[in-house]
């Protein structure tokens, strides 16, 4: 499970430090793709798998099935991280994301979200404050 928000760098090469905490789940592989709301998701390979297969399994015939197919595999990238955490972000999905330096892990218990500061700070704002959360949220039947 991925909990909590963390502040990490990219580096010139492009290479991301996952934090430590989130290594265990990700060590045998992972894939980085462009996400919804213009963030990078990390999604574990079993997680991946199971998403892969409901996109799959929706028709090509429908405009927004492939509009979603394209924006979630086009730019998707597999990754195995390296022995110091790391994993390379390719330079389309920095520059998709916003990302240059510094940015935001956010854990979404099944998958990681990865922020340029600005737009998580634009996100997080709305989030916390938005008065019609309750009603949002209470549609969703939680």
């Amino acid at each position: 499970m991925f909990l909590g928000e963390y502040v990490h760098t990219i580096d010139d090469k492009g290479r991301l430090t996952i934090p430590a905490k989130f290594r265990g789940e990700l060590a045998t592989g992972l894939v980085v793709t462009k996400g919804i709301d213009r963030c990078l998701v990390v999604y574990p390979m079993e997680v991946w798998r199971g998403l892969k297969g409901r996109v799959a399994a929706l028709p090509v015939t429908d405009r927004n099935a492939r509009d979603f197919r394209r924006l979630l595999f086009a730019g998707a990238s597999d990754v195995v991280p390296d022995g110091q955490g790391r994993i390379n972000v390719p330079q389309p999905l920095r520059e998709y994301a916003g990302m240059d330096g510094q940015v935001v892990i956010v854990g979404c218990d099944t998958y990681i979200e990865v922020w340029a500061p600005e737009r998580w700070e634009g996100v997080k704002a709305r989030v916390e404050t938005d008065d019609d959360n309750a009603e949002r949220w209470a549609a969703l039947g939680i």
